[in-house]
């Protein structure tokens, strides 16, 4: 239905470009709804013309500019201030049904479904599956819910200082009212929980539609060569699960970084797109030279798609640098 759509936002620059990925994703597994974009003030012009050529709708939303209801919660809870912006979905009142993704989503499948389920429909959040993570929810447009919500933002504020705080409390009959908005994990698969329970992934990963880059590391907080497909970073931990950074890095890389190259012609910008420096080693002598070095492989093994790569891992002054090459 012309009148439906999935709708993400992007705050920042960053989150512009997990929205870009996320848009392509929904397009490459052949949606019929339109695509929404909520943008900040703060992203750039060329980022906002490369969503304009993925979604259907870009709206740049600035709620301290916006003269209204949200102005005046905004001068009340300025805590509140990105709960504020994403608030702004329920005023799409031109669609009569809508799904919120999080730029940090990738969609592995065709999720149009989920537009059958009702308001407030949403996915058990890992830390207490009592809440719902609202990092993914069905939800109907209204200018009357929007003005409760902001209401009871402002009365209230948020337990956990953000919009899952605020939309948990609101909707607060989710988790014993009606089973069927309840969403299974796989629309909302978050990748930090996946090691928590590693025997239900091995089981029913393989079904994921949706998954999750949960935490503070994101995505784009790697690098990635390509041509290699090996995975970078200099963050304490790695928390998401190998393949699915892999799915995201070469969409991304594939999909959006040629359409980054078309808006910002000459000027630099930094796409985290590296080429790792080439040894002229086999295979064979690779694992050999990293063993007997810094570095530490182990390989690992995944049901999903039954992949393989090869993690290594080191410290340099006092952070946890590592990689993936995958085989």
């Amino acid at each position: 239905m012309a009148d439906q759509a999935f709708v993400t936002l992007a705050t920042n620059e960053s989150y512009a470009r997990g929205a870009m990925v996320l848009g392509k994703s929904l397009r490459n597994h052949n949606t019929t709804k339109k695509l929404v974009a909520l943008v900040g003030p703060h992203v750039s012009e060329p980022c906002q013309s490369v969503l304009k050529r993925i979604f259907d709708e870009v709206r740049v939303v600035d709620v301290l500019d916006s003269g209204d209801t949200a102005h005046l919660a905004m001068m009340k809870r300025p805590d509140l201030g990105v709960t504020f912006t994403k608030l702004h979905c329920w005023t799409l009142t031109h669609y009569s049904k809508c799904v919120f993704m999080d730029a940090d989503t990738l969609v592995l499948s065709n999720i149009d479904e989920l537009l059958e389920r009702e308001e407030l429909s949403a996915a058990p959040d890992p830390g207490w599956p009592d809440c719902f993570n609202s990092g993914v929810f069905v939800f109907s447009p209204s200018n009357e819910t929007y003005a409760k919500l902001l209401q009871h933002c402002t009365e209230h504020g948020s337990f956990d200082g953000g919009d899952q705080g605020v939309l948990n409390s609101f909707f607060n009959t989710w988790a014993t009212a009606d089973i069927s908005k309840h969403l299974p994990f796989i629309y909302n698969l978050s990748s930090i929980a996946i090691y928590t329970y590693l025997p239900a992934f091995k089981q029913y990963g393989g079904n994921a539609k949706v998954v999750h880059f949960l935490g503070k590391t994101k995505p784009w907080s790697y690098t990635f060569d390509p041509k290699a497909k090996q995975i970078s970073g200099s963050v304490h931990e790695a928390t998401a699960h190998p393949t699915f950074l892999l799915d995201w890095w070469t969409l991304y890389s594939s999909a959006v970084v040629p359409l980054l190259q078309e808006q910002y012609g000459d000027q630099p910008f930094h796409s985290g797109c590296v080429e790792v420096k080439k040894h002229n080693h086999p295979k064979s002598s690779f694992k050999h030279i990293t063993s007997t070095a810094l570095l530490q492989f182990t390989t690992l093994v995944t049901t999903r798609a039954e992949a393989s790569w090869l993690f290594s891992s080191k410290v340099m002054n006092g952070t946890r640098w590592f990689s993936f090459l995958f085989l």
